[in-house]
């Protein structure tokens, strides 16, 4: 109904006001026929009566079973089934208890922490986030469709509304773990509608982690180096793609390139694996120089021996044309890694001109060349700006470590990195080794905490190398 308000008795025309006059017009209210809202009720009832078994699929399964034995059996069956049940519990909690512990334990975590965290403040936190478009419209949040929890962290599966990408949830993940008071949050997709958010309830990464022992067996294409968040294995590829490693003074990248180099010892000593070193502090790879073909520690000497390392690329690229298309490393060509500790000292700081066009030269063949025919370069950098080091996007695979500025973190990890939750700005000092790695061919970036190797053991390391020791493992 239009309401119109009340005129001066002056006024006889018949015209309607004009909004000059200070007259509002309101939007009829209509009111929703009680049979559509009655509708609408069973509606919902029907759809969470039929979500109700993949929601708490262990709950709803022991019911209709207990329904069932009672339905069948009667009480003396049901009594039975709740009898051999609870035998098979505690046998269970007799023979495993620590299994069984940790069974129980985790899916009350999991569904205090659903009804205490997530679901209390899934609305807010996605509002604020820019997820969500407002408190009232309820129909248009994603929903949470389970909470599960392991020892360190919690998945909250999410089933997105229509609009709403897996990608929006990536560039929001600092947003999501501020607003659920987690250190960090990762995002997998399962679908196109289907999403899982990661949340550590604690860092896994806060302790130091000694080097790894040496195997008989060398995976070039995963080498062990370290530990990811979720506890996992982090595995390096060296065959087949280049590494760049970026981070301050004392973030940790003696303890990557290390730990490259201790994994793959095995492979050095039978042969088949070869590493050249480019030292220009005289300070990190000094110690193992023993365990390296080739060692350059000043201008001069590291661009002849980049120089070097193209010559032979370039020979075997020559003598593989039209009978090999992809390398497998043996004693007769083995497999080049060339190792570049603070590679701007070459590319930017050096003070001949002519020293640093060379070795950009070198540089930029071998990482456009050299992966298929068996070299590849493991870089190590502190600075990432373009000026001083251009060929970053050579190197397929990216680790940062602690870095000085935010807008360093997209220079390494690349566009949108930051976005993803890879915050190597905000890496502790007291925690060298962790840093970020994001890997060719996958946008989101991993936390991983390198593995430290020290003085003694590279010592033990070089050691081992010279009696023949390490060809046959040490552990």
């Amino acid at each position: 109904m239009l309401r119109q308000p009340k005129v001066g008795a002056a006024q006889t025309s018949p015209t309607l006001p004009t909004p000059a006059q200070g007259v509002r017009f309101t939007t009829p209210i209509v009111e929703t026929p009680g049979i559509v809202v009655l509708a609408s009720w069973i509606w919902r009832l029907t759809r969470f009566l039929v979500a109700l078994p993949f929601r708490f699929p262990v709950m709803v399964s022991g019911l209709s079973v207990s329904v069932a034995a009672w339905w069948w059996l009667g009480w003396p069956g049901l009594a039975g089934l709740w009898a051999a049940a609870s035998l098979v519990s505690l046998v269970w909690w007799r023979a495993w208890p620590d299994s069984h512990r940790r069974w129980v334990t985790l899916r009350v975590l999991a569904w205090w922490r659903h009804v205490t965290v997530y679901r209390r403040h899934w609305q807010p936190v996605l509002v604020i986030a820019g997820l969500a478009e407002s408190y009232q419209e309820r129909r248009y949040l994603p929903r949470i469709r389970r909470v599960t929890c392991d020892t360190w962290a919690d998945r909250v599966r999410v089933s997105l509304v229509a609009g709403t990408a897996p990608a929006d949830f990536e560039h929001k993940v600092s947003e999501l773990a501020h607003g659920f008071a987690a250190p960090s949050c990762r995002v997998t997709v399962n679908g196109p509608r289907d999403i899982t958010l990661e949340f550590p309830r604690r860092d896994t990464l806060a302790e130091p982690l000694d080097a790894f022992p040496m195997t008989h067996h060398v995976n070039l294409d995963a080498l062990p180096v370290g530990r990811c968040e979720d506890g996992s294995p982090w595995v390096l590829k060296l065959h087949g793609t280049h590494v760049l490693v970026v981070g301050v003074t004392g973030s940790g990248k003696g303890s990557v390139i290390w730990s490259a180099v201790r994994a793959m010892l095995p492979a050095v000593a039978n042969g088949t694996a070869q590493v050249w070193a480019i030292d220009p502090k005289r300070m990190e790879l000094s110690y193992g120089r023993d365990l390296f073909a080739h060692y350059a520690d000043d201008g001069e000497s590291a661009v002849a021996l980049l120089e070097r390392a193209v010559a032979d690329m370039q020979d075997r690229a020559e003598r593989y044309a039209g009978k090999l298309r992809s390398h497998v490393p043996t004693t007769d060509d083995p497999f080049v890694i060339v190792v570049l500790d603070e590679v701007a000292f070459l590319t930017a700081y050096h003070p001949d001109r002519d020293v640093r066009r060379r070795a950009e030269n070198a540089i930029a063949t071998l990482t456009s060349q050299g992966r298929s025919v068996g070299f590849a370069v493991l870089a190590a950098l502190q600075d990432p700006r373009k000026e001083v080091m251009n060929l970053r996007n050579l190197f397929p695979d990216k680790v940062a470590l602690r870095l000085d500025e935010a807008s360093q973190v997209d220079m390494v990890l690349g566009e949108g990195a930051r976005d993803r939750g890879a915050n190597a700005h905000l890496i502790d000092p007291t925690l060298p080794g962790v840093g970020y790695v994001r890997l060719e061919g996958s946008p989101a970036p991993v936390r991983v905490r390198a593995a430290y190797v020290s003085d003694e053991d590279i010592t033990a390391m070089a050691g081992g190398y010279e009696s023949g020791v390490v060809s046959g493992g040490e552990g």
